[in-house]
């Protein structure tokens, strides 16, 4: 099975450019160009959050746009940037987001990798929060199914990364969350966005990660005290491969064109 994950699209009104440089639109229109290239197709796209840039209809009909043209299954998950009810009311046909009032937790069970979806979102805040009634959820629906591999799908990241001004809205309630994790060893890895960037790290006995962005990248710089700024670094999404027996193994694609292929030389000279 091949999982595609897209992170933080941040998809504005037609025309309108996110922070006043950065065309996501195309951004968007570019990586699912590259999708439709790979020489395999994926089975599922996973977003992770960030998918508008302020949560309003016409920003989620522009991404409807984009979302009706792919050809696999595509689930969603809201982050800080996105409002969860006019998402809900974007897409009627994702029946999983589930009813109006309540958090988008769902686990979708119809593949050979289960899925399970948090919800971290706080409204009106850049942080997000693992809660107590999300924890109760989210060991139950892990209990049902104990020996079926599972991949988790959240936004906020629940580990510390050194960016200082992320690690500033990071994941309320990340003990919660590992206290739970802890307990069910079928989850192969924890997959987030909300980072621009790629970062792993191990955390409750398996292993957290984060996606690079399609459109900007948050500034790689390790301090505590970080100022907020993007850069327009190559753009990326991700590849989860599974296989039965081996586990999850991720692949992260950069966005663009380039040089190649070019054929390794067919001697026994060292190739790589």
């Amino acid at each position: 099975m091949l999982v595609c994950q897209i992170s933080d699209l941040h998809i504005r009104l037609p025309g309108q450019l996110c922070y006043g440089v950065v065309d996501s639109a195309l951004a968007l229109s570019s990586c699912l160009d590259a999708i439709r290239a790979l020489p395999q197709v994926p089975d599922v796209v996973l977003m992770t959050g960030d998918l508008v840039d302020s949560g309003s209809a016409g920003e989620y009909r522009h991404l409807a746009s984009f979302i009706d043209k792919i050809a696999q299954p595509v689930y969603l998950i809201p982050g800080n940037h996105d409002d969860r009810e006019v998402m809900r009311e974007a897409f009627p046909n994702h029946a999983y987001l589930g009813p109006g009032g309540t958090r988008v937790n769902y686990a979708i069970d119809c593949f050979p990798l289960r899925i399970v979806a948090i919800d971290t979102v706080m409204p009106g805040q850049s942080g997000g929060i693992f809660t107590a009634a999300s924890a109760a959820w989210l060991d139950e629906t892990l209990a049902l199914r104990p020996t079926t591999p599972t991949l988790v799908m959240m936004h906020h990241p629940p580990f510390r990364v050194g960016i200082g001004h992320m690690d500033d809205i990071g994941l309320l309630g990340s003990e919660r969350l590992h206290d739970v994790v802890a307990r069910h060893d079928q989850i192969e890895r924890i997959i987030c966005g909300h980072l621009h960037r790629d970062i792993s790290t191990r955390f409750a006995g398996t292993i957290a990660s984060t996606c690079p962005s399609p459109a900007h990248q948050v500034m790689l710089d390790l301090d505590a005290h970080a100022a907020s700024r993007f850069v327009m670094e190559p753009p990326g999404y991700q590849l989860h491969l599974f296989h039965e027996g081996q586990g999850l193994v991720t692949h992260s694609a950069a966005i663009g064109r380039f040089a190649g292929p070019y054929a390794f030389p067919d001697d026994d000279s060292p190739t790589a």
